[in-house]
């Protein structure tokens, strides 16, 4: 059988093959169309659906970001590959900006990253350590002695932690005095250790988070650490943590010490970058509820703290506040 098809009122209908490529016409409309082959309709019309599909896919927004959720993140160079940040070099290209990356920054088969995340999430007690690691260091000195006789349940927490940090090499030495109830530590002095120690644990802890929370909820993202900024006018700035998440831009500043001086530098960061507010954190270790509220009613980027900062984020992401069950 042929096909007849009025390309004006649509009328279709099959007629006999004697009638192919003659004109007739339509009996609703009365248009003089001709009286096609079936195979060679079928294969025209297959021929324009496929060009407007293909068109439509042209058309339809391609996500910036990558997903790399197959990935053990606590193990990986999967964050070091040029695909997985080049998201993020696109869109600081898009406002003129180059950028120098820093790809052990975000290499995690170490185990600074585990060892962050430990320590982060168990700050108010495992303090303790690293305020006195930090302050024998800028002393000069590489022995450390705790005494854990007015710790109770924490005490098994700060003496596990201080053995992990034997264990991953981060001291020379972990002595336990069970009769003094002492842990005695010796530090080691390679300047990567140092500086973990001297703050960059903070960077690690919320770029390990970040991550986490990508992972867990498999949202799309790309992901830096530790890098360079270089305006068009030559200015150079080192930035902590950036993220394009769902295409959403976030920017992280850590800061566990001295943090107001800052304050202006990152305002301008922020104005600079043409981001939000609400995608700008400066996150302040041990910045009370009161301190985020009022800084952030002050300045124009906001302020968050080691507790809430993942709370910020995902309610960013979402409009509503993502929390395990």
């Amino acid at each position: 059988m042929a096909v007849f098809r009025c390309n004006k009122c649509r009328y279709l209908r099959e007629v006999p093959n004697q009638h192919i490529g003659k004109k007739v016409k339509c009996p609703v409309c009365q248009t003089i169309m001709p009286v096609y082959d079936t195979i060679f309709f079928i294969k025209d019309v297959l021929k324009q659906y496929s060009n407007v599909k293909n068109e439509l896919l042209s058309l339809k927004p391609k996500s910036t970001t990558t997903n790399t959720s197959d990935i053990d993140i606590f193990n990986t160079t999967a964050m070091t590959e040029k695909k997985q940040y080049q998201p993020i070099l696109n869109w600081f290209k898009s406002k003129n900006i180059q950028l120098d990356i820093n790809k052990k920054a975000i290499d995690t088969t170490g185990f600074f990253d585990e060892i962050a995340v430990k320590l982060g999430k168990n700050y108010g007690t495992l303090r303790i350590v690293t305020d006195k690691i930090k302050y024998i260091q800028r002393k000069g000195y590489t022995h450390v002695t705790l005494d854990l006789s007015n710790y109770d349940k924490e005490a098994n927490l700060i003496r596990e932690f201080c053995e992990e940090l034997y264990e991953y090499a981060f001291v020379a030495k972990c002595f336990f005095n069970r009769k003094k109830n002492l842990i005695h530590l010796n530090l080691q002095t390679a300047q990567p250790i140092v500086s973990f120690f001297n703050g960059e644990w903070l960077e690690w802890f919320v770029f390990m988070e970040i991550l986490a929370l990508c992972h867990r909820y498999k949202l799309d993202y790309a992901g830096l650490r530790s890098f360079k900024i270089n305006f068009s006018n030559k200015d150079i700035n080192e930035l902590d943590i950036f993220f394009l998440i769902n295409n959403i831009p976030i920017f992280v500043e850590c800061k566990s010490g001295e943090f107001r001086s800052f304050i202006d530098k990152y305002t301008k960061i922020c104005k600079r970058l043409k981001m939000d507010k609400q995608n700008f954190f400066m996150l302040v270790l041990d910045l009370s509820d009161e301190q985020i509220q009022g800084l952030t009613n002050m300045f124009d980027i906001t302020f968050v703290n080691e507790k809430n900062f993942i709370k910020q984020i995902s309610t960013l992401l979402t409009n509503t506040p993502i929390t395990d069950k």
